[in-house]
């Protein structure tokens, strides 16, 4: 489960996200139960990653 941002829809930042990184990045960020959960839908990409690196991608 990922931390609530006050003031944010965690599906904007996911979507934010997604447009930033391309799959190889997200494959490489990921372990392969994660990418696995990731790719069937069951969770999003801010479920998997911290703070430091959400923020880091969406500064890009």
């Amino acid at each position: 489960m990922h931390m609530p941002i006050p003031g944010y829809d965690p599906e904007d930042i996911d979507e934010q996200l997604e447009s930033r990184l391309d799959d190889e990045e997200i494959e490489n960020r990921l372990t392969e139960s994660e990418l696995e959960a990731y790719r069937d839908g069951d969770a999003n990409l801010i479920d998997f990653l911290d703070g430091d690196e959400i923020e880091g991608i969406l500064d890009r």
